[in-house]
């Protein structure tokens, strides 16, 4: 028979901490040390921080436990909207033109798999290395919400009878979807390599990199030729399902970058030797490869005119977010004087207690109606 002796714990000197490996932060898996000190405000960091990471409180970035919040508010479940109207136009043969449709399949062929892309991303590699525990909250929320943007692309495919196998292979099979997601799989790669540690200069920055090519390249500008062209199937009543759950998944985008926003510059702000002009130089770089990749693709989903849009109205766009994402990050302009073709797009970011743009259904956000574009 046990007894509760048999699972006493280790007894360890009053205010000894757990440590994890050389050059990195706490994990949340090291020992339980009896008697440890409690975590204390001034010993949280966004990255490299021995406190226990299992103490949710006390806060340190309010913000951080604010967008998980509002998160949690923002809740909603792709098969809430219809797909009747969607189903019965995809199938009358004269309901849309063969360039409409590409771009429906084009779009689908790219999200269904960036998703993917992106939790894998959160799950193995930026998790581990993001040594807050407000953030890491954030950060299960958002992988949630990877999830359901994934299963509601693949709501759209089943919905209209698409052929998924094509769809989902289409990061193997369509060049320019392939290349946004090579570029992007080479930050995760490193990452989550377990031999990654944080700690150094030349590692932190790096986690720095990967950081902005999630979140400013990857959901800052990849996915916007796609919300642009599904919202606008919107604007004139065509697939006006599809749409709204394009209009849905671009609200938790919008939340997602402006996270990524705040830790980056909170990396920042505690890292300051990080910020190297040759550093910057590097990502500005970067950022100009992703509207080189985007535009591409701009290109391949919408080689004519269609909808009201052209590709060299995507040629202004890119380099009209690109300017917006490198301003919020402390990067120079890399676009000078290029003008939004597409104001609309801002407004489909106020969804709080508001008619549904396409008017299939009432939309009620409980917090975190508005969001600035910036």
């Amino acid at each position: 028979m046990l007894n509760f002796e048999d699972f006493t714990p280790t007894q360890s000197p009053a205010g000894t901490k757990a440590q994890p490996g050389a050059g990195s932060g706490a994990t949340g898996l090291e020992e339980i040390s009896f008697n440890a000190n409690r975590v204390r405000v001034d010993e949280k960091k966004i990255i490299n921080c021995r406190a226990d990471l299992n103490q949710l409180v006390p806060f340190k970035y309010e913000w951080a436990w604010q967008k998980y919040l509002d998160a949690c508010a923002n809740h909603w479940m792709p098969q809430e909207v219809s797909m009747s109207r969607d189903i019965a136009l995809w199938k009358d043969p004269n309901g849309l033109t063969e360039d409409e449709r590409r771009i429906i399949k084009r779009n689908l062929g790219f999200f269904v798999t960036a998703d993917s892309l992106v939790a894998n991303n959160l799950v193995f590699a930026i998790y581990r290395h993001i040594t807050n525990p407000e953030c890491r909250q954030y950060l299960l929320r958002q992988a949630f919400e990877e999830a359901l943007h994934t299963h509601a692309y693949q709501y759209v495919v089943e919905s209209l009878g698409l052929d998924e196998g094509e769809i989902f292979n289409m990061y193997r099979e369509i060049p320019s979807i392939h290349d946004k997601d090579v570029f992007q799989l080479q930050f995760t790669s490193e990452l989550a390599d377990p031999n990654f540690n944080t700690g150094t200069f030349e590692t932190d920055q790096r986690l720095l990199r990967n950081l902005i090519g999630y979140y400013i390249i990857m959901e800052g500008l990849f996915f916007y030729v796609g919300f642009v062209q599904m919202l606008s199937f919107g604007r004139q009543n065509k697939m006006t399902g599809a749409s709204e759950e394009f209009q849905y998944i671009l609200r938790d985008e919008s939340m997602h970058l402006n996270f990524g926003v705040d830790v980056i510059n909170q990396i920042k702000i505690e890292n300051p030797h990080l910020w190297t002009p040759e550093f910057q130089k590097e990502l500005s770089e970067l950022i100009q490869q992703g509207v080189e990749l985007e535009y591409r693709y701009a290109i391949d989903s919408m080689p004519r005119g269609v909808l009201g849009l052209n590709v060299s109205m995507f040629h202004d766009y890119l380099r009209f977010v690109a300017n917006r994402r490198c301003k919020q990050i402390g990067l120079t302009e890399q676009y000078p004087g290029v003008m939004n073709p597409f104001p609309w797009m801002s407004e489909m970011l106020d969804l709080k207690k508001e008619k549904n743009f396409f008017e299939t259904r009432v939309i009620d956000y409980q917090t975190g109606g508005a969001l600035s574009w910036d």
